[in-house]
C-alpha cells in the first residue's frame, strides 16, 4: 500500500479525480481524520472536509501500477 496527500478543493477537481482513478481496477481509500471512504465515490468525497489535504491510500503491491497511478494523480498532490 502506498499513501499520498492530495488536495481536492473544488468540485471540478473532485470530478476529474474520480474519473482518473476509476480507470484502475484496484481499491483506493481517502482518509480524513477518523473517516475512511472509498475514493471512487463522489458522494463519499463530498462528505469529507475538503479544505484540508486528504490522504489517499493506494491498495496495490504492483510497483508498475502504483507508479502509473502516481503519474495520473500528480495534479492533485499537495
Amino acid at each position: 500500500m502506498k499513501s499520498v496527500d492530495i488536495s481536492l478543493n473544488s468540485i471540478d477537481k473532485v470530478k476529474s479525480f474520480v474519473n482518473d482513478i476509476t480507470k484502475f481496477d484496484i481499491d483506493f481509500d481517502l482518509v480524513s481524520g477518523r473517516y475512511v471512504i472509498d475514493a471512487k465515490s463522489i458522494m463519499g468525497i463530498f462528505s469529507l472536509d475538503l479544505s484540508k489535504p486528504i490522504q489517499l491510500d493506494i491498495h496495490s503491491d504492483n510497483e508498475a501500477t502504483v507508479n502509473q497511478i502516481l503519474e495520473v494523480i500528480k495534479a492533485y498532490e499537495c
